[in-house]
């Protein structure tokens, strides 16, 4: 029998219908803005949505899976709004650089990860030192879709898209990790940056 311990956020989503993934993600929302990360418990959740613990439990196994189906969906939001001011570029490069720098500074506005990064920034750095969780692996996923998109037009160097996105993501995960060091100048510095290694 497989532990409740390994549920994924995709097999959480599958699970539920879409109404009821968004009202528990939002009392996560209220509850990680409220105490922070590490204060936040599934009964607070529960409690906030006006289910059962149980019924939270079911849905998503632990507490960790919920907070990462979290971050995955504030992050989701931010480069849909992104996505949607960088399309008319002319080049996929322009639009995965531009993109890049828009996520990063909107990032640092996302009362969620600031809060997160306020009071529990430790609990963040296994995602920085050990392994990927799997908000970044979204993020992975779309910027390798795009820089095989400036591959194929000629815009981007030639290289693997994966390794290439895994580069990218590690510079810019320092600048968000690094969000009080960081100013309008300095973000011109990163779009400088990843626009240089990509051509």
């Amino acid at each position: 029998m497989t532990s409740q311990r390994h549920t994924t956020e995709r097999e959480a989503a599958e699970r539920q219908p879409a109404g009821r993934a968004d009202e528990l993600l939002d009392a996560a929302r209220e509850c990680v803005l409220d105490v922070g990360l590490r204060r936040t418990t599934l009964a607070d959740v529960a409690r906030r949505a006006g289910v059962s613990r149980m019924t939270v439990y079911r849905q998503y196994g632990e507490l960790g899976v919920l907070v990462s189906a979290l971050l995955t969906r504030e992050l989701t939001r931010v480069i849909d709004d992104v996505e949607a001011e960088v399309r008319a570029l002319p080049t996929a490069r322009d639009r995965l650089v531009a993109a890049a720098v828009l996520v990063v500074g909107r990032i640092d506005g996302n009362a969620v990860y600031r809060r997160v990064l306020e009071l529990d920034p430790e609990l963040l750095m296994p995602l920085v030192t050990e392994r990927f969780g799997s908000t970044q692996k979204v993020a992975l996923d779309l910027v390798a879709a795009q820089l095989q998109e400036g591959q194929a037009e000629g815009s981007i160097r030639a290289g693997d898209p994966h390794r290439m996105a895994t580069a990218m993501l590690l510079t810019c995960q320092s600048f968000v990790f690094s969000a009080r060091l960081v100013d309008e100048l300095t973000l011109a510095e990163l779009r400088l940056l990843l626009d240089g290694y990509l051509r």
